[in-house]
């Protein structure tokens, strides 16, 4: 049985392929081709086919592959209806209810629009009297973490630089007292 195939050339990255009429059981490199009927770039889908030849391999019994049929349909050739088309392969998704389409909808919460000062101090005035006087004493009433848990470090206050001044003259000119080590005793 014969088989239209496509047959891979070009180098890596650069791929070409040619049209082939091939017997089924070789492989598309390895063997003897009947007939090369056109080729096909993948990178800018162009296709030059024999439709000729084609047609005629087809009438006599030439089966073609997925992709050959595919290519064939777009370049508007007649395929006769024992050819056997691939089935569209689509696949099951696994877990369909948790996609982000499947999932419920979530509403926002309109907020009111506000055009004016007036209607600011009126949507503020609303939402104080939407809470209770309860919560807000207890929300007033418990300590915050940060003060209960850390004491505030005591800081001694700098003297200002004039204050400094006087403070350093003073210790300057009071001789400090001396002590005698053996009694403890300030020395005159």
């Amino acid at each position: 049985m014969l088989a239209i195939r496509m047959q891979r050339t070009g180098r890596k990255g650069q791929a070409q392929f040619r049209m082939i009429v091939q017997d089924s059981r070789r492989s598309p490199n390895g063997g003897n081709i009947v007939e090369l009927l056109g080729s096909f770039d993948p990178h800018t889908k162009v296709a030059n086919i024999n439709k000729e030849r084609v047609v005629f391999f087809l009438n006599n019994g030439a089966q073609p592959s997925d992709r050959v049929l595919r290519i064939l349909s777009h370049q508007k050739v007649e395929v006769p209806a024992w050819v056997e088309k691939a089935a569209d392969k689509k696949s099951k998704t696994k877990n369909p209810e948790k996609l982000r389409k499947n999932q419920p909808k979530v509403e926002k919460a309109a907020e009111p629009e506000v055009t004016s000062d007036a209607e600011v101090a009126t949507v503020d005035e609303v939402a104080a009297e939407e809470t209770p006087a309860s919560e807000e004493v207890k929300e007033e009433e418990q300590p915050t973490e940060s003060t209960a848990e850390t004491p505030e470090p005591e800081v001694e206050e700098m003297p200002l630089a004039s204050e400094a001044e006087d403070v350093l003259v003073a210790e300057a000119t009071e001789p400090e007292p001396t002590v005698d080590p053996e009694t403890e005793a300030p020395k005159e």
